[in-house]
């Protein structure tokens, strides 16, 4: 996949789970799709599972943003910030298939901090 598409593709995520869209998000993501954090902290696998996951029809208040997204070929890795009853800073590593993604594997902290205080002074600012 290429760069341009791939923000597509995660922003669209990030603008339905911010919407409240539960299909729309699941839209990005393929039938059967496998949503992680190890070692199996959530797992959910295919779209049923996911539909459930993201909030069915009535979705809670939730917010996304992506920091820093890089894909190469059919890897994309994204930086974000989630906020929903807690806020969390991590990091997603997604392969795709086809335009969707095939499986996302998250790596987050739970963290009161707003991003740039979280991550602290660094190269990439």
């Amino acid at each position: 996949m290429e760069h341009d598409g791939f923000v597509r593709l995660m922003q669209t995520i990030a603008d339905a789970w911010n919407a409240g869209d539960t299909e729309r998000a699941l839209a990005c993501f393929a039938d059967d799709a496998v949503y992680l954090e190890p070692p199996d902290e959530q797992r959910y696998e295919g779209r049923a599972a996911l539909y459930a996951f993201f909030g069915g029809e009535d979705p809670p208040p939730m917010h996304m943003e992506w920091h820093h997204l890089v894909v190469e070929g059919d890897v994309g890795v994204g930086e974000y910030t989630y906020r929903g009853t807690n806020q969390y800073h991590g990091l997603v590593i997604v392969q795709l298939r086809n335009g969707v993604i095939a499986r996302w594997r998250e790596y987050q902290t739970r963290s009161p901090l707003p991003f740039d205080e979280f991550v602290g002074p660094s190269r990439f600012a």
